[in-house]
């Protein structure tokens, strides 16, 4: 009985230090955002907050892959999987952000010069549409790309739009808890960045990793559509 109350403990201490040391090495990957939105004034520093944006890519993906291991394993050397999925997936990743944010500031511009203007009643919810649609395939491409090392992203973003529109309820849970997290930061950045981020990426990770499980088990590890 002592043996199996120490591996709860062990275990459970281990998920906390994997949870709080992912929170830090996400706070430190992405330090210019984060010190902008913290230190800058939002009305004037949004260019920098649209440079700095994409930065968010790899440092999720690292993430991801922290995640990945510890499912795995059970355990997770935690800074040095951090850095090795980081160098791994950056180049991959910082596309996606590149990607991601410059979409959605493309969408968000849409936004602005429609409201207010009778179109704006059709386009902005259809505006808004592609912004979470951008979102969700932009998460579940990380997903991959943390997965398979090898994967290319032309191949990820086929597959991941495909599957993340084909499990669309699935889809939804991740973009709840992504919402969720995007909340609190909004509000509390400390609570959100300190604390909360790690355990709401991971069931965004969970799930969306659940979602693209039938490429992921394609032969080769070819991360591809399953149609």
């Amino acid at each position: 009985m002592k043996s199996g109350f120490y591996s709860m403990f062990q275990q459970f201490t281990g998920t906390i230090y994997m949870a709080l040391g992912t929170n830090v090495l996400l706070i430190i990957a992405t330090a210019p955002l984060v010190a902008v939105y913290l230190l800058g004034d939002l009305g004037r520093s949004w260019p920098l907050l649209a440079l700095f944006s994409p930065l968010v890519g790899p440092a999720v993906a690292a993430a991801f892959t922290v995640f990945q291991s510890y499912s795995e394993q059970g355990v997770a050397t935690v800074v040095r999987t951090f850095v090795r999925g980081w160098r791994t997936t950056f180049r991959r990743a910082i596309i996606v952000g590149v990607a991601t944010s410059t979409l959605l500031f493309i969408l968000a511009v849409d936004v602005v010069a429609v409201w207010g203007k009778s179109v704006g009643a059709f386009a902005i919810p259809m505006f808004a549409m592609a912004a979470v649609l951008v979102i969700a395939v932009s998460l579940h491409v990380l997903v991959g790309v943390a997965a398979d090392p090898g994967v290319t992203l032309r191949t990820a973003w086929k597959a991941c739009l495909f599957l993340a529109v084909r499990r669309w309820y699935l889809t939804a849970v991740s973009l709840v808890v992504v919402g969720v997290l995007t909340a609190i930061v909004a509000v509390q950045p400390a609570l959100g960045l300190g604390f909360i981020a790690a355990p709401v990426l991971y069931l965004a990770w969970a799930n969306s990793s659940y979602t693209l499980r039938p490429a992921l088990a394609v032969p080769e590890r070819e991360l591809a559509p399953t149609w």
